[in-house]
């Protein structure tokens, strides 16, 4: 699990937990990928594991299940990640005589071990709601016993049932709040959707301006070389008058790839065609 999840196709990982036949994982997801990242992890660590175990078939029970975390206020983060490294005392995984750090597939041991975290953990998150500013020796204990003691306290009736019945782990104006951010979002979307057709509708114009300064047709054109010094040209301008990309150009102007393209418009200068 842990070689998967260092390609970081989830963002920020802030805890997880490795059961039997499943897995907790509280991931925070900047890019909005959770369902590529989940179906990138779930299918290359069961491939993993069968290869190496002489093993067929799904090896996780079902399809996972997201839960929506409010990121306003850390208690909603630390209910979620104490839930996940608690997880293997609800499953009755630690003898009472052995501290919650002895299992070994939880992220925890992770949190009090810092020569042997990998670089996709953030703990600063979680500390930073347990009142813990540092990563000292010191601090680390201090959230060792935190933990100790929410495990000695045991689970109140209906504690957690906003992990198995619910949706998200929220305020109660979360869902008017998300509500406004994908209305804002979606009219930004749609700006820039209007934006980018307004740019690409100048760049096909120079395009054509070019084509018809030069006397060529659109055969013609994807005809020559995809290093010809005039489409090099052409690129530059469009370059340097429009925001489209390289890859865009490329594909427009028949120039290969975009680094290509990058490589042909290094040390000349736009003119008009001949």
């Amino acid at each position: 699990m842990r070689d998967c999840v260092r390609r970081q196709v989830l963002g920020q990982i802030h805890a997880f937990c490795l059961m039997g036949n499943h897995f907790h994982l509280v991931a925070e997801t900047p890019q909005a990928n959770l369902v590529a990242g989940m179906k990138w992890l779930l299918g290359t660590y069961t491939s993993r594991f069968n290869r190496r175990h002489q093993l067929f078939g799904h090896l996780f029970a079902g399809r996972y299940k997201s839960l929506i975390i409010d990121e306003r206020g850390g208690d909603y983060l630390r209910t979620a990640c104490d839930y996940v490294h608690l997880n293997p005392v609800r499953a009755g995984l630690i003898p009472p005589d052995q501290p919650l750090s002895s299992y070994a597939w939880s992220s925890f041991l992770l949190y009090l071990w810092p020569a042997k975290r990998p670089p996709w953990l953030r703990v600063d998150r979680l500390l930073g709601t347990h009142g813990i500013q540092s990563d000292t020796a010191e601090d680390r204990i201090h959230f060792q016993e935190r933990m100790e003691q929410r495990r000695s306290e045991g689970q109140a009736p209906g504690q957690w049932d906003a992990f198995r019945r619910g949706w998200r782990l929220s305020a109660a104006d979360f869902a008017q709040r998300l509500s406004e951010r994908l209305g804002r979002r979606g009219r930004k979307n749609e700006q820039a959707r209007e934006r980018n057709e307004t740019d690409e509708h100048r760049a096909e114009r120079l395009v054509k301006e070019w084509m018809k300064s030069a006397g060529w047709t659109e055969a013609e054109w994807s005809a020559r070389a995809k290093g010809d010094v005039r489409k090099a040209q052409l690129a530059l301008l469009l370059r340097k008058e429009t925001p489209m990309t390289r890859a865009w150009i490329a594909k427009r102007l028949a120039m290969g790839s975009a680094s290509y393209v990058s490589h042909l418009t290094r040390g000349i200068s736009p003119h008009d065609p001949p």
